[in-house]
This record gives structure tokens, C-alpha cells and sequence, in this order.
């Protein structure tokens, strides 16, 4: 196996300079534009650093998977999940972050760069009520780069064209009782549609 061991011979790999465009698009703050496709995103992938190594969660919600603060502070809030909390704990021992945007039908993502806390401030969870429920906390991101990305990688995979592949796929708690013996995969998928309704906020 030849490994690429240097930028050097990285950029010597790919010979082409970066276009125009791929640096001109970059911008330190959302434009009305950027605001506009964010704002019809209902799914991300958050991406985070932290000691034990790189971690990245899908989130998503039932409108704008975040609320635009200002045009350089978007609101990500956390709801309920499984509790591991890795992304969190990695952005209160490192704020760096990554947010990917995602909107059905659209072969570009739109692309954060920034910095994170975690707020449980009630001024800030209180914005994403549902009903008598809030999330716990709220992640909030100063963006330092926004930017939208190629299409070709979406248009390559015929993301939103080719329909539900889904159907072959072990469920999840097939895949949990090949982790760990004993486990009843079964009744945990048997379990999850109503646990899912139930737990959902």
C-alpha cells in the first residue's frame, strides 16, 4: 500500500489547484442565502473532538433542525436520545465543531465550521418547546466558516433518487445481539415503534 505521507505529495497528487469558486464561496458569517437553505434543513450531521478520539451524530427535528440565532450563531438543541453523550462531552472539553446540512432533494449540503458551548439556560432551551417538553440543553455554534459543498458526491450516490434500499438491512437489534450475547433483539424491535412514539421529545 503507498501512503500519502506528506502535503506535499498530497498536492502533487492532485496537481489542480482548488477553483475559484471553492475558495470564493467561503464566507465567515451566513449571507441571506445561506440562512435560507439552512433554515429548510430538518437533518444534520454534527461533528465533534474530543480525548477518546472524532465523533459524529445525525440530528434532526420536524422543521429547521436549528434555529439562526444571528448570522453567525446557530441553535442546535439536544433531544432526547440514548444518552451516551458523546458529542456533548466533546464540546465541553473542546468546542471545535462541524455541522453538515442536508435537505431532501437538493445535490449540495450546506457546510458550518465553528465553535460550540452547551446552554441549558431556560431562555434558550424554552425556544424548542413541544407541548409541556424542552431540550435538556442546547448547543450553541459561532460559526467561523460557512460554505456550500459540491454536488457531485450526492448526484454520485443518487441520494434522493433511487428510493427506500433499506429493506435488506439488519435492524438494530439484530445488530446490537451480534454486539453483545443474550441480548433480545427481537423484543427491542418489537418494543421500539411505540417506545419511539412515547419518547420522541
Amino acid at each position: 500500500m503507498r501512503i500519502v505521507e506528506s502535503i506535499e505529495a498530497l498536492e502533487a497528487l492532485y496537481e489542480r489547484k482548488p477553483s475559484g469558486a471553492a475558495l470564493d464561496k467561503v464566507t465567515d458569517r451566513l449571507t441571506p442565502g445561506q440562512s435560507a437553505w439552512i433554515a429548510a434543513s430538518r437533518f444534520c450531521i454534527l461533528s465533534t473532538v474530543g480525548p477518546e478520539g472524532i465523533d459524529a451524530s445525525p440530528r434532526g427535528d420536524d422543521g429547521p433542525v436549528v434555529q439562526i440565532m444571528d448570522s453567525q450563531t446557530l441553535l442546535l438543541p439536544d433531544w432526547r436520545g440514548n444518552n451516551r453523550m458523546d458529542s456533548l462531552r466533546n464540546i465541553i472539553r473542546d468546542g471545535r465543531v462541524s455541522l453538515m446540512f442536508l435537505v431532501p432533494g437538493a445535490t449540495s449540503v450546506m457546510r458550518v465550521n465553528g465553535r460550540a458551548v452547551l446552554s441549558c439556560d431556560d431562555a434558550i432551551t424554552g425556544r424548542f418547546a413541544q407541548g409541556d417538553t424542552h431540550p435538556r440543553s442546547v448547543i450553541v455554534v459561532t460559526v467561523n466558516e460557512v460554505y456550500p459543498q459540491c454536488a457531485r458526491a450526492v448526484l454520485r450516490a443518487g441520494l434522493w433518487t433511487r428510493g427506500d434500499e433499506s429493506g435488506a438491512l439488519p435492524s438494530v437489534g439484530e445488530l446490537v445481539a451480534e454486539a453483545k450475547a443474550g441480548f433480545d433483539g427481537a423484543a427491542y424491535d418489537t418494543e421500539w415503534p411505540e417506545r419511539a412514539k412515547t419518547t420522541m421529545w
